[in-house]
């Protein structure tokens, strides 16, 4: 009883659909490993909302520019990260941003500086006196009543005036804030500069992935046909049923099929990456860096966790924000504050510039408030509101960053881990292959075999592709969630 229910267990399981292992990430002939692919940490930047969706994304978009050519031009990765700097979408609207912001600044800057002014006017008047009420004043002894206007007259005059305000706290603060808001604006402008190298980067990687994909599946087309026509021969010589001959043309249209789908999606990831460095559509270009394994050192998940809290842009940007709130609040408060100014202008005036008269005039003021209905009150309540969320969005932002580099490394490790093993089990596949084409050959088993065989190789060689493209990815992560992209290119990226 005991060894009938032994042979059903293993029934049960010899039954279970390859389609369910594979879903679960193991291979069936066991050469292959699923890798996870590392998160895109690049959802990090100070607009989320903008990367929600790649239709909404900036950084996948650009401005072409040049014409396209008939020829093939060779692309390195250095070369698509220049052309990403220089004409990515989303960093050409990070820098107006920061354009933006720096006028703001110089405006707040313009309300505490002197603002000077020269006027000169030339005049013709006829002033009614019976308008102004003069008309009814009692007749002048010796000169009579006065007539109902002046008469024309004509006068010029030039004059150079100055205001300055002399004190006055909120402009400021209001100054200061947008001062703030500027490096703020810098800093988030830095960082978009890391977001497209992490872009165009995992863009770059992806289409090497493609090509090593296209390489393969044209290595297996060829050992396909080679199959076929060994299959043929034997089935000729009458050593092999016919249907191994089927079973070898299926698998030579499914390799056929393989390659058409491979080339496809190539060019899509090609057309991705040309979008992201402002490529014309239409140009035709080659990878000219290989994305060949390359293990990094000398880093630990605390150093990391500690560059990253001292190079990420956005995070000095959104602090920077905070500041920027907090010298609001003070400028609206500031308004229950006096201010003083100045007032002055000298010049001449006269009928003519010959007869000109000096004429000058100076006035300081000095106001204050004393009842605006609530409205002072309701402005601070709204600027601490704003404070409050800046602040709470900074508290956030430094665990997204910890969480980022946290995450990338754990990529990172599993990856790296990943790619060693893919490379084993491929090595391996390939001499499971090669036994079982000998084993063909030489009669000992049927084409089931090499079949199974071929398709482990092909499994082996999807997964060593497949988990280092997600170790490159994990480190651009890596260097995402570190801020360091564009600083330390060449570790991580392997460029010059």
């Amino acid at each position: 009883m005991k060894k009938l229910i032994i042979i059903a267990v293993l029934s049960l399981l010899l039954a279970v659909p390859q389609a369910v292992l594979s879903q679960a990430g193991i291979d069936p002939q066991g050469y292959s490993i699923s890798t996870p692919r590392p998160i895109n940490p690049a959802a990090s930047t100070t607009n989320p909302s903008a990367l929600a969706t790649q239709g909404q994304n900036p950084y996948l978009g650009s401005t072409p520019s040049g014409k396209a050519t008939d020829e093939v031009v060779p692309l390195s990765l250095n070369e698509a990260v220049e052309r990403g700097l220089r004409y990515n979408l989303g960093l050409i609207e990070s820098n107006q941003a920061s354009a933006e912001a720096r006028a703001q600044r110089l405006r707040a800057l313009s309300a505490l500086l002197p603002d000077l002014s020269v006027k000169g006017e030339q005049g013709f008047e006829n002033i009614s006196f019976q308008e102004v009420g003069l008309s009814k004043l009692p007749p002048i002894p010796g000169v009579g009543p006065l007539p109902a206007t002046s008469g024309n007259f004509g006068y010029q005059d030039a004059l150079l005036s100055l205001t300055q305000s002399v004190y006055s706290a909120e402009l400021h603060d209001r100054y200061r804030a947008q001062r703030s808001a500027e490096q703020a604006s810098t800093f988030s402008a830095r960082d978009a500069r890391d977001v497209v190298v992490y872009a165009v980067g995992v863009a770059y990687l992806q289409v090497a992935a493609s090509v090593a994909r296209v390489e393969t599946a044209r290595a297996q087309l060829a050992t396909a046909k080679e199959l076929d026509q060994q299959t043929r021969d034997q089935v000729r010589n009458e050593v092999s049923p016919e249907i191994d001959s089927v079973r070898a043309q299926v698998e030579l249209q499914t390799a056929e099929q393989r390659l058409v789908n491979v080339t496809n999606a190539l060019e899509k990831d090609k057309l991705t990456l040309g979008r992201i460095i402002g490529l014309p559509l239409n140009q035709k270009f080659a990878l000219a860096d290989s994305a060949a394994y390359r293990g990094l050192e000398n880093l630990t998940l605390e150093s990391v966790t500690a560059e990253a809290l001292q190079f990420r842009s956005d995070l000095a940007s959104a602090e920077a924000n905070v500041r920027a709130a907090e010298y609001r609040v003070g400028a609206e408060k500031a308004q229950r504050y006096p201010t003083i100014a100045v007032n002055a202008n000298y010049g001449g005036a006269g009928t003519n510039v010959g007869s000109f008269n000096s004429v000058y005039g100076v006035s300081g003021s000095i106001s204050f408030p004393i009842f605006t209905g609530g409205r002072i009150r309701a402005d601070i309540a709204e600027a601490q509101a704003s404070l409050n969320r800046r602040r709470a969005e900074y508290e956030d932002l430094k665990g997204r960053v910890a969480y980022d580099v946290r995450v990338a490394w754990l990529d990172l490790e599993a990856s790296d881990s990943g790619v060693k093993v893919a490379e084993k089990n491929e090595a391996l596949a390939q001499r499971a292959l090669t036994q079982s084409r000998d084993r063909y050959g030489n009669g000992v088993t049927n084409y089931v075999e090499v079949i199974q065989a071929q398709e482990a190789v092909t499994a082996a060689r999807e997964n060593y592709i497949q988990s280092l493209y997600s170790f490159n990815v994990a480190k651009a992560a890596q260097a995402r969630s570190m801020g360091v992209a564009e600083r330390r290119f060449t570790e991580f990226f392997g460029g010059k």
